[in-house]
């Protein structure tokens, strides 16, 4: 028996899971699905190299399963709309517009959503049926999503990376610190847990912050002194 290469898919469940699919999905949400977990897997953004061959190898063996349509089928003149979800609505949920045609649906969105997912829209057809629409989380206010993970930068001052010492970052869900050591070559930082939550079969997501070097961005040390000056002004120190 021939052995299993590591690049390879066992079965169509396991090709659903790595493309972050539940169950049946046509062709436009396995596109999406198949283009946010190739994104997450890249070797050169962070990802891992067995990762990536799989999601391939899943998205052949999904789209070879694609039924071929019909000899009446006929293409649409335009495809059907993505559903646009921020992150901050991925991770809270809340309540997007989604436009087809000219209308404009409301659309509630459940927290732990993530790009490729399918939503239906309850006879919102032209002929009365149901929508099934993809959702697509595109990134706003500082934030980006890519499979289970959210992304950011942080300034941080060019001493800080240098010497090293605690940095201070404000998050989605409050500031976080974390310790840079002196000449610290990896400058995106992954906190845990602080992804996209869990949902079905995905996992609680990280959130990775890419420190970015700018020279007007004050250190801890810098910015207790100029809160210290504020306060004990000469005005206060002689009375």
């Amino acid at each position: 028996m021939r052995a299993r290469s590591i690049s390879e898919v066992a079965s169509r469940d396991e090709a659903l899971a790595l493309l972050g699919l539940d169950g049946v999905a046509d062709s436009i949400a396995l596109k999406a699905a198949f283009r946010a977990a190739i994104k997450a897997a890249r070797p050169d953004q962070g990802g891992d190299e067995t990762r990536y061959r799989k999601v391939i190898a899943a998205w052949r063996l999904l789209q070879a399963e694609m039924p071929a349509p019909p000899s009446t089928f006929a293409e649409p003149t335009s495809a059907l709309p993505v559903i646009p979800v921020t992150p901050r609505q991925a991770l809270k949920g809340g309540t997007t517009t989604v436009s087809i045609g000219a209308r404009a649906l409301k659309v509630r969105v459940t927290k732990g959503v993530r790009t490729g997912d399918l939503l239906r829209l309850k006879g919102r057809a032209d002929d009365g049926g149901d929508l099934m629409l993809p959702v697509l989380i595109k990134g706003d206010d500082g934030l980006s999503a890519v499979g289970d993970d959210l992304y950011m930068d942080w300034p941080v001052t060019p001493r800080l990376l240098d010497d090293g010492g605690r940095v201070e970052i404000q998050t989605h869900a409050g500031p976080r610190s974390a310790w840079l050591m002196p000449g610290q070559q990896t400058l995106r930082l992954r906190l845990k847990d602080l992804g996209l939550p869990a949902r079905k079969t995905r996992p609680q997501g990280h959130l990775f912050v890419t420190l970015i070097r700018a020279a007007d961005a004050p250190s801890p040390t810098e910015d207790r002194l100029a809160q210290f000056t504020r306060v004990w002004t000469p005005d206060r120190l002689a009375a």
